[in-house]
């Protein structure tokens, strides 16, 4: 089993080097192609107006100066074109990604454009609580429990265009209460915080902040599991449309639609 580790993080992140040893576990042909710098929050965006350079690291690592979808990419269609590899782990990031994070999410999006690429794509993500920050953050949880994740998923085939979301909660490895199956979650958007600050030379700068996240009593999302001391799985698709509005659409519009 051929595996392609990548991340948003940066490829000197200390939980990309944790989902090596995982990987390494599972698998002795592991490869690394991960951009150079950190590139949290880019989404699933693709560089078209510069060049990408590559900088070999290691054997099969390499740095790549782009985001996620760069990585990926040129793995897929350079680095790795005649030994495709089998399974995409991307990860493991600093900072849960649940809910409408996902859209934002380097992490996820690297896993989007493997599960484009017809390759079973798995994205883990370490929660933090706010008293380890940083380069703090600490991977316990996803040390001891990401195996035990893995092994079932990668067991069984994925359909076609999905993908499946892993997050570790913000505890101790023994207080982690188990593995839910769980949906995707959705937050208010009011917790958007800006912070407006002043440089030295007098001019305003911003830094984008997230607020309190808004709980959804009553509903099984990975934003309750996390909250409740579970690991959440979500499997995701990349199909967008939203097939109710698809009739009542078509109907809006017979004069002119073909």
């Amino acid at each position: 089993m051929r595996i392609l580790l990548t991340n948003d993080d940066g490829v000197s992140a200390p939980g990309l080097a944790l989902l090596e040893r995982i990987a390494k576990s599972l698998s002795d042909d592991v490869w690394i192609v991960a951009p150079a710098e950190e590139q949290s929050g880019t989404g699933h965006s693709l560089t078209l107006t510069r060049p990408i350079r590559l900088r070999r690291m290691g054997e099969r690592e390499f740095a790549v100066s782009g985001t996620p979808t760069d990585a990926v990419m040129m793995a897929l269609a350079y680095l790795m074109k005649d030994s495709p590899p089998d399974i995409i782990l991307s990860g493991i990031n600093r900072g849960a990604n649940l809910a409408d994070d996902v859209t934002y999410s380097g992490t996820v999006s690297a896993a989007m454009e493997g599960a484009l690429a017809g390759k079973r794509s798995i994205a883990l993500s370490q929660a933090y609580s706010r008293e380890g920050m940083g380069d703090t953050v600490p991977f316990a949880a996803a040390e001891a429990w990401a195996e035990r994740v893995l092994v079932p998923l990668l067991a069984e085939p994925m359909p076609p265009g999905t993908l499946v979301n892993v997050n570790f909660p913000a505890l101790a490895p023994d207080e982690v209460k188990g593995i839910r199956v769980v949906r995707q979650g959705f937050r208010d958007y009011g917790r958007l915080r800006i912070d407006r600050r002043t440089d030295p030379r007098g001019y305003h700068y911003y830094w984008f902040g997230l607020g309190t996240a808004v709980e959804t009593p009553g509903h099984q999302t990975d934003l309750e599991a996390i909250a409740d001391g579970f690991v959440s799985v979500t499997p995701l698709h990349l199909d967008l449309t939203h097939e109710p509005s698809l009739t009542a659409m078509r109907q809006r519009l017979a004069g002119d639609a073909q």
